[in-house]
């Protein structure tokens, strides 16, 4: 029986690395690798030794005769990737094989070469996988600085509660913390505490992994009316984030407005709709379950300014919406062209998910019904949020379509259509793009200085994606290196662990981030939870020092 590949796949290709016949594609060397919703295990090839599932960081693949339930559907979606065109088999009684090398970026020093001092700013799966890299394939000792006092970046405050098997790359990034050669330096603001000069002046080479924090506007009239919120405020609010407050977020509304319809998009609606009880055996921040528990949300409206076919999340991600226990889910079909391309979407097209899912011309003037519902409206923008006059607070949300404008009542309006970086202080930017100018990672006009993850290519995508751009600018990195070009550091690696606790009062160690994990687990069997998350600064300092 074949393995599969499910819906939590990251992309890393860390199971094409360890498959002996070259049944999972695309490869890290095929086109559509990095552009594909996830990989996918050739049927006909696999052997069925396990190797990958052995090394999928996020518990994505399983025997096929195991799945149950909506996972069984990646049985034809796998199989389905192969069908049109399947790529070169052994024959029978060949020796095992492999048609692909790993990504052509050389990532080795000389044997003889002098042991590089790397800082690497920021602890989220950018950082961790060229952290991992560099501790892999050179000598290097690696210096983590993350300005929050506890790492993980967006595996700990952006992947959704109900996706846990996603955060359990998680595991393999904290194995990384207790290295020999890594001195972890959480809770040191980058910048801030110590300036870009000075982390350069302390190492070898510096590498930012700072993420893409802010968040992209509507530019309409109404946007910052209260009960308006970017949909990385709501994400980092359910995730315990210590820059959100607990009560910031308002669920006393029956209807909900999210603009966009991207994998974030359908994170923040299926959490808002879902059954808390469920919720309860999840990570979930404890200030976010009780809000949800008495929420009045029952109806969330998804905005697409393009078509079903041209939908901005995952297959999988959609294909888990129309499978939610408890929640329906409805096209509006205000807009004749959303009927026709679902019906004739191919059957490998993301519009082809929503076969079968309810449409119906929805009428807003009315209050939503009883029950939890999600509603998928395409071919819409919004133009203006409308609010109450005597509290400014939102009330309704006027969209614009072919079919003229509507009013949609809603009492919350959330705006999930993408993540924007933010300028790294002592770094060129690009506003247009929200990243930093670079050269295969290197940073233009900073020698020994390098960007990874989105803020090296833009908030796209996943967890898996980080793997491949820290590989290259993990190998520019290195062969700065060899030929000579990184500067010499003035100081060391200890010098600059003490400048960092003269300057910052909360700096929290490996042995604090094994503290802060233990009290967040304890908490959470006390509630019979599997984790409890610290959700302030201080309390997060505070559980580093019981240790």
């Amino acid at each position: 029986m074949p393995y599969v590949i499910t819906q939590t796949c990251c992309n890393d290709a860390t199971c094409v690395a360890v498959c002996p016949v070259n049944c999972i594609h695309p490869t890290p060397q095929e086109r559509a690798f990095g552009s594909t919703d996830m990989l996918h295990v050739d049927p006909a090839a696999c052997i069925d030794c396990g190797a990958c599932a052995d090394a999928c960081p996020v518990d994505a693949i399983h025997p096929a005769d195991e799945l149950t339930g909506a996972q069984e559907a990646y049985v034809a979606i796998n199989a389905a990737y192969y069908a049109d065109a399947p790529p070169p088999r052994p024959a029978a009684g060949s020796p095992n094989f492999h048609a692909w090398d790993e990504p052509a970026f050389t990532r080795t020093l000389p044997a003889d070469f002098p042991r590089l001092r790397v800082a690497i700013v920021g602890t989220g799966p950018a950082g961790m996988y060229t952290a991992q890299d560099l501790l892999l394939h050179t000598g290097a000792e690696v210096t983590l600085i993350d300005r929050l006092p506890v790492a993980g970046g967006l595996v700990r405050y952006g992947v959704a509660p109900d996706h846990p098997t996603t955060k359990k790359v998680g595991e393999t990034f904290a194995r990384l913390h207790r290295h020999p050669r890594v001195r972890m330096l959480l809770g040191v603001r980058a910048g801030e505490d110590v300036s870009a000069e000075e982390i350069a002046a302390h190492h070898d080479a510096v590498v930012y992994a700072v993420g893409a924090s802010g968040d992209r506007r509507l530019g309409v009239p109404g946007e910052d009316r209260p009960g308006s919120l970017a949909a990385t405020t709501f994400v980092a609010w359910y995730n315990a984030h210590p820059d959100i407050a607990p009560d910031a977020v308002d669920l006393s509304a029956e209807r909900v407005v999210v603009v966009g319809n991207g994998n974030v998009a359908l994170d923040v609606a299926r959490i808002l709709v879902a059954d808390p009880d469920a919720l309860a055996a999840t990570d979930i921040a404890d200030h976010a379950l009780r809000a949800l528990r008495d929420s009045a949300v029952r109806e969330v409206v998804l905005l697409g300014r393009r078509g079903p076919a041209d939908a901005a999340c995952t297959r999988p991600e959609l294909l888990a919406l129309t499978r939610l226990p408890g929640v329906e889910l409805v096209v509006d079909d205000h807009d004749p062209r959303t009927a026709e391309a679902i019906d004739t979407a191919a059957p490998d097209g993301i519009a082809a998910v929503l076969r079968g899912v309810s449409r119906t011309a929805v009428e807003w003037s009315r209050p939503p019904g009883p029950g939890r519902r999600i509603v998928l409206r395409f071919h819409s923008a919004p133009e203006e949020l409308i609010g109450e006059e005597d509290t400014a607070a939102i009330r309704a949300v006027r969209v614009t379509g072919t079919a003229g404008h509507s009013l949609i009542p809603a009492g919350m309006v959330l705006r999930a259509i993408g993540y924007q970086g933010t300028p790294v202080a002592g770094l060129p930017f690009d506003e247009s793009s929200g990243t930093v100018p670079h050269e295969n990672g290197r940073v233009a006009g900073l020698p020994g200085t390098y960007v990874v993850g989105w803020i090296k290519r833009g908030s796209q995508g996943g967890i898996g994606a980080n793997r491949v751009c820290a590989a290259e600018t993990v190998g520019t990195l290195l062969s700065d290196a060899v030929a000579g070009a990184l500067p010499t550091p003035a100081f060391s690696a200890k010098a600059f662990a003490r400048l960092a606790r003269r300057r910052s009062r909360h700096v929290v160690d490996a042995r604090g981030m094994a503290s802060i994990e233990r009290a967040e687990l304890s908490r959470g069997r006390r509630v019979g939870r599997p984790r409890s998350k610290l959700a302030t600064l201080p309390e997060l300092v505070t559980a580093s020092r019981r240790g």
